[in-house]
């Protein structure tokens, strides 16, 4: 039964639509999703303190072996046919588990470097360009690439632009069926939420689609520019693949 599952790894950086794309996955009735598996790995590997740190740990397996081995690689409820995974890059260090990655329909979803470092610094302060993940993300598509893994490249802003017209290339890329059920769902939040999600979730639980595109005038300091800077090439690196 494991082997018709198709499991689609979603690799992105925080502060993106990450969050919403998985809830518009989860309101496919033949989707199963998973919320960032390898938080308590990355947390436990590097020492960085997050918010919600303690809830994290318990949340999860510490060890990369165990995560694909208890929620990566498991059946299905009946009627689902799909494992949806949602991954920040960041959280990949240290090993990678080849034919774990040999297995999954990559996609990879972006968002401009000076956006994310901006409201990741609404959130959290300071940050680093290891904390937004566009290095890391940049050698998954490239190990991907090199491999001859179909790479998807969707952009966020396009998402929001074109919800449905983003949602069918993205699927058809992917070769799975599109679903209209994918650009609307309820309100709220769910059981496949992390942990975290008191500290990161408050819009997306408000949100019952994609929400309008508008231009925000982003200002950041002068240490947060270097940041931007530092991501510019990886995230244009990307955004020369979208679909």
């Amino acid at each position: 039964m494991t082997d018709t599952i198709k499991r689609i790894a979603m690799w992105s950086g925080p502060r993106n639509i990450s969050t919403a794309m998985m809830r518009s996955w989860e309101n496919r009735a033949d989707t199963a999703v998973i919320d960032e598996p390898f938080y308590a790995c990355y947390l436990t590997k590097t020492g960085i303190v997050h918010p919600m740190q303690e809830e994290v740990l318990a949340s999860q397996p510490h060890s990369w072996h165990d995560v694909i081995g208890q929620d990566l690689s498991g059946e299905l409820a009946d009627g689902q046919t799909i494992q949806y995974q949602k991954h920040m890059t960041q959280h990949m260090v240290g090993e990678l588990d080849e034919r774990w990655f040999a297995s999954l329909r990559h996609c990879f979803l972006i968002r401009h470097p000076a956006a994310v470092v901006a409201s990741y610094g609404q959130k959290r302060g300071k940050v680093t360009a290891e904390d937004v993940g566009f290095g890391r993300q940049r050698e998954l598509f490239e190990f991907a690439k090199q491999r001859g893994y179909n790479t998807p490249v969707i952009e966020s802003r396009k998402v929001l632009q074109q919800p449905e017209t983003s949602l069918k290339a993205i699927c058809n890329a992917l070769e799975v069926p599109f679903d209209t059920a994918m650009l609307n769902w309820p309100a709220g939040t769910r059981d496949s939420d992390g942990s975290w999600a008191p500290h990161w979730y408050q819009n997306v639980e408000k949100s019952t689609g994609f929400a309008p595109y508008v231009e925000k005038e982003i200002s950041l300091t002068a240490e947060q520019q270097l940041v931007a800077d530092q991501c510019l090439d990886d995230y244009l690196a990307l955004a020369e693949h979208q679909l």
